[in-house]
């Protein structure tokens, strides 16, 4: 770990002095060392104050092993057990800050929500999903913003795609893909009996055009006129679009702005999301083995998470963690759900890598 360290130490200082410097040949290459500076300098924070912690450690060593004063022993001690509670924490920090990077952590998201078995009342979860995730991104001033959206004729939603932009969005939703069950008394039942429906989150990753290329006779687009809200303009233009794309007969609709450019582009956007995802799960096969050491396999079918109503209780079953507070929880406040399964994928990566 400790040669590592050093290697990455080097290349820190060596962007610094090219930076410093201005000894790079175009703006690409200077926005480029930027961002990699800024990639290295929590591991370069965190290896100095290891090494700072490292050399108090050994002066208290000596300090206690010299002095004669026994009350001064005593401090210096203290001082000797604190340090090396310092040390193992600081160990700790880097060998996680030093685990492989997912390159979509930064990246923003299009999260795609349908409504699966339970008829009505999983189109209302859909809705209460929609909206909880919404609540989290404003108290997190994620931006949260509609791109497509199917209602029900009892105010649920059949399915809804938005596009989320922010800081590491997709480090704090990557964990939400998956099969969210809920078990409650739907309104409409008389004799109070509990249904349990459920409800798929995709998350995936947005791409730019460099990432995912799309070939113009690849695809067929269509104009249409949106069925939503919007009164008389609705009705007078063909604003919606919807594109399919023939090799893998992916079809994605935006029909949620006015104009139709901007349907256009919202449109590509999701289209490059489902192709990156459509791409990666060839590989399927390949990264069956890593994705074991993973919290949850990252597949819609399986079973992710319960929503209990009449316990108030919602349950996370990878990681076997439940919150007593449903309503907080669907009022946004999932922070603490999202923490506990990041720090449990970082547990299961640290034990792979020892």
């Amino acid at each position: 770990m400790f040669e590592k360290l050093a290697d990455i130490k080097k290349r820190y200082d060596e962007l610094n002095d090219i930076l410093i410097n201005h000894k790079y040949d175009d703006l690409a290459v200077y926005v480029n060392g930027i961002k990699e500076l800024c990639s290295l300098q929590p591991i370069i924070d965190e290896y100095n104050n290891y090494i700072k912690y490292s050399h108090e450690y050994e002066s208290a060593d000596i300090q206690f092993n010299t002095e004669k004063d026994a009350s001064m022993r005593e401090l210096w001690r203290e001082e000797f057990l604190r340090l090396k509670d310092l040390l193992n924490e600081s160990e700790s920090k880097l060998k996680i800050l030093l685990l492989p990077k997912d390159e979509n952590d930064t990246k923003n998201v299009i999260l795609e929500i349908r409504a699966g078995v339970g008829g009505d009342e999983s189109s209302l979860f859909a809705a209460d999903l929609l909206r909880m995730y919404k609540m989290f991104c404003d108290k997190n001033n994620f931006i949260f913003e509609i791109l497509n959206i199917e209602q029900t004729s009892v105010g649920g939603i059949k399915e809804a795609q938005a596009q989320i932009k922010g800081k590491n969005v997709y480090a704090n939703f990557k964990y939400e893909s998956g099969v969210h069950r809920v078990q409650r008394v739907p309104e409409t039942e008389s004799q109070g009996r509990v249904h349990t429906s459920a409800v798929t989150v995709a998350v995936l990753p947005e791409m730019e055009d460099t990432d995912i290329k799309i070939d113009d006779k690849d695809i067929r687009i269509d104009l249409f006129r949106s069925n939503g809200a919007g009164g008389q303009h609705i009705n007078k233009t063909e604003s919606a679009i919807r594109i399919t794309h023939f090799p893998t007969g992916i079809v994605v609709t935006c029909q949620d702005e006015r104009s139709q450019l901007q349907n256009k582009e919202k449109a590509f956007t999701m289209l490059r999301a489902k192709l990156y995802d459509y791409y990666q799960s060839q590989k399927e096969a390949e990264y069956k083995e890593n994705r074991k050491i993973q919290v949850g396999s990252g597949d819609r079918s399986e079973r992710i998470r319960t929503y209990n109503f009449p316990q108030g209780r919602v349950t996370d079953h990878r990681i076997n963690f439940s919150i007593f507070n449903i309503e907080g929880f669907m009022d946004g406040n999932i922070g603490e759900m999202i923490e506990q399964l990041k720090i449990k994928d970082q547990q299961m990566k640290l034990l792979q890598n020892s």
